[in-house]
């Protein structure tokens, strides 16, 4: 059976605070419980688990609190993304690129080397590029990578200090009672909704669930358009917590459209490229914390279907 390996390393600190394991080899079967046992030993059988310094660690090595353990993603089998990025903007600190559905970030899941940071940095030869911030794999979109690592955090820190502006468009089926109005003609566009609720992580532990308690989440929504009983929406996410826009539209009753996880997660199937999620961050505003250059990137909305 052939295998991908990953063509960057991914690696786990060693906690401090860890005291029954002796070995390397003992930890990463534990922390990664997910992962049989015998992968692990074979991993580290064909030296593909090693030290920050490149020297390999075996079975027997023993346990280092605070280092680095640097290791190989592996999966059987990869699904190729058929569909292709672009580079907006390029200069010496970022990059700005359209993100398209169904391509992961970085490497998760079935995907080591299917994914964007990957890509980019084959196309760019940037081999410390990196992502200031994410976007869920089914989600398309503007994205932000940082060029150089060290300015890398003040682009962290215009997301955390909210100094970014980020839009995106959604489509969903509209409630009955909008898709009447809309039919009579007695609905005043735009229609908007200010969403904040608590958010925590259901069960399974990737997707999230509202919950009572002080509101940690915030977006801003506005319908813009309809045909037939189809909305085109803008949304505005005020925070940033996991799959917020997708669980704020579906509190409102109009989930987006071919969402597989909410409002009833689907069973899992190979990916249908023919409907992807209608999800799109197709604005991103900011100025360079490090050049001072104003920066607005849009990219082409998502249409509403003709009505019948």
């Amino acid at each position: 059976m052939t295998s991908v390996r990953a063509a960057q390393p991914s690696y786990v600190v060693l906690p401090r605070d860890i005291t029954d394991k002796s070995t390397v080899l003992s930890f990463l079967i534990s922390h990664f419980d997910r992962i049989a046992a015998e992968v692990w030993h074979q991993r580290v059988a064909d030296g593909k688990v090693h030290w920050q310094d490149g020297s390999l660690i075996d079975a027997s090595t023993l346990y280092r609190p605070t280092a680095r353990v640097y290791y190989y993603r592996e999966v059987v089998a990869e699904t190729k993304i058929p569909f292709t990025e672009q580079i907006l903007y390029q200069d010496d600190e970022i990059l700005l690129v359209y993100k398209p559905h169904f391509l992961p970030v970085t490497p998760s899941g079935n995907y080591v080397n299917e994914c964007l940071v990957h890509r980019l940095r084959l196309r760019t030869g940037i081999e410390k590029l990196t992502p200031a911030h994410r976007l869920d794999r089914e989600t398309a979109g503007v994205m932000l990578f940082s060029v150089n690592p060290a300015t890398r955090h003040h682009y962290h820190d215009l997301f955390k200090s909210k100094h970014i502006t980020k839009q995106y468009q959604a489509l969903a089926r509209l409630t009955p009672a909008l898709a009447d109005a809309a039919r009579h003609g007695s609905l005043t566009l735009p229609l908007r909704w200010t969403v904040k609720n608590r958010m925590k992580p259901a069960v399974p532990s990737f997707l999230m669930q509202i919950v009572e308690g002080e509101a940690n989440t915030h977006s801003e929504i506005a319908l813009l358009a309809v045909s037939g009983d189809m909305g085109l929406f803008q949304l505005s996410p005020i925070t940033g917590k996991t799959h917020q826009l997708r669980v704020h539209m579906q509190s409102l009753g109009m989930p987006l459209w071919n969402d597989r996880f909410y409002p009833e997660l689907q069973p899992k199937a190979a990916d249908d490229f023919s409907r992807p999620l209608q999800l799109l961050a197709y604005r991103l505003c900011f100025t360079d914390p490090v050049t001072g250059k104003a920066h607005d990137w849009q990219v082409d909305g998502l249409s509403l279907p003709q009505a019948d």
